[in-house]
């Protein structure tokens, strides 16, 4: 075990790439089941979330075979209808429940094990087994999860999704991808990560329409064959990096970025006084600005409020409020899809953050506040990210432990950060610190 200790109060300045998407990696990694021809996915993260995900993906059979650094090959040839996920390795990620759809669909039966991940709320399966019974599974509900097609397969038709959860879009998508014949999702999930996940297999044979729209069309194949996909940059990770530049004062540089996944970031963000620039495929925060959130006609509170895409990501919603902590202004930030999110506040209160948390939901930020070093535990992905952006703000040191959370989805942190002149250091869990 490790943590972060980390020394706050430096601008960070500098050029960093996003790394690829880690909820795009997920579901395209799990795509190589679908077929038993080779699968080349460039531009992997390599945090635990992914390395969790090739645990299963090899448990179950698949070869894999690293390229370079972030180039991976699959061959699942050798797999077979008796070929099930290990427990131990489904209940470390959540997205080990998107190898039901490429199972299903290619032999008609699998035993999915209660899938792991962040504790931030519940998190409902039952869109995904609503794909699956539309698509003409039977299921058994027990401890494990055993879906069985009728003879014959899976079979083509119409479903409507009852919310547009991202990962049971994915796993209709890769489930009808391989179902012969014209299957229709309606209210699906269209993020960033799920157009990435419908154009690769458009590349493996598959016919979509709809892409990037809550109406996906698929013309689902018997066999589909291999393919060389790049996975795209990482908007959330891209959304980080800025509010790390605005909360230190420094000018940031992110390349290699998709302007078009960044509207809806850039405009909550600029509400929240952090401006940003477009230079052709790169996005940069200037330097030495004065965070200043903007009001609503007649002078009501600012709200952020996340949402499926295109609205904010509920996956920022945490970087938000350590953003919120240093802009002058008062800003009501509301997290409506999961109820544990906004938990973590307590840990930047500790810091000096003044955040009235009105319920589970719904938190108040008023800023700027000095805030200074403290020793803190990082709850999830997404919080930890948040105590760390707060951390290299604050006066004096900081701790944060638990970090395997972060790099549950952030690659090799703490060096990118120091190219950027963060004092960050990673340390074993047993090494005694001073903070504050």
């Amino acid at each position: 075990m490790e943590k972060f200790v980390i020394d706050g109060g430096r601008p960070l300045s500098g050029t960093v790439r996003p790394a690829g998407n880690k909820n795009g990696a997920l579901p395209i990694l799990a795509a190589s089941v679908l077929t038993r021809e080779d699968v080349i996915i460039r531009n992997v993260p390599r945090i635990r979330d992914v390395a969790s995900m090739l645990n299963l993906l090899e448990g179950l059979g698949v070869r894999i075979e690293w390229l370079d650094d972030h180039a991976v090959r699959l061959n699942a040839s050798a797999l077979t209808p008796e070929s099930d996920l290990r427990r131990q390795d489904a209940e470390r990620i959540r997205a080990s429940f998107l190898l039901a759809g490429p199972l299903l669909a290619r032999f008609g039966r699998c035993l999915m094990p209660p899938p792991g991940g962040d504790v931030i709320g519940r998190r409902r399966l039952d869109p995904h087994l609503d794909a699956f019974r539309a698509l003409g599974a039977t299921l058994e509900l027990g401890r494990d999860i055993e879906m069985t097609a009728l003879a014959g397969g899976l079979r083509a038709g119409e479903l409507f999704m009852d919310e547009p959860s991202v990962m049971a879009t994915e796993n209709a998508l890769l489930a009808a991808a391989l179902t012969p014949g014209r299957t229709v999702i309606g209210n699906a999930a269209c993020e960033p990560h799920v157009q990435d996940l419908a154009r690769m297999l458009v590349t493996m044979g598959a016919t979509i329409g709809g892409i990037g729209s809550n109406v996906l069309t698929v013309e689902g194949q018997a066999e589909l064959g291999g393919c060389d996909h790049t996975v795209g940059p990482d908007h959330i990770e891209i959304g980080s990096f800025m509010a790390l530049a605005g909360v230190t004062g420094g000018e940031v540089r992110i390349t290699d970025v998709d302007p078009d996944d960044l509207r809806m970031i850039r405009l909550v963000f600029g509400r929240l006084g952090l401006r940003s620039e477009l230079d052709g495929d790169a996005v940069v925060v200037p330097g030495g600005q004065d965070l200043r959130t903007a009001r609503d006609v007649g002078e009501h509170k600012m709200k952020v409020q996340d949402g499926p895409w295109p609205a904010f990501p509920a996956d920022l919603t945490s970087i938000a409020v350590a953003l919120a902590t240093q802009a002058r202004g008062s800003v009501l930030i509301h997290e409506w899809m999961f109820e544990n999110r906004l938990v973590f506040t307590d840990k930047l209160v500790g810091m000096g953050a003044d955040i009235t948390l009105c319920d589970p939901h719904r938190a108040i930020i008023s800023g700027p506040c000095r805030l200074h070093g403290e020793r803190m535990t990082s709850p999830d992905i997404r919080a930890g990210m948040a105590l760390l952006i707060a951390a290299l703000c604050a006066e004096g040191r900081s701790v944060i432990h638990n970090i395997d959370q972060i790099d549950r989805g952030y690659e090799a942190i703490d060096t990118r950060l120091r190219s950027l002149g963060a004092q960050i250091d990673r340390v074993p869990e047993e090494t005694p610190v001073d903070v504050g």
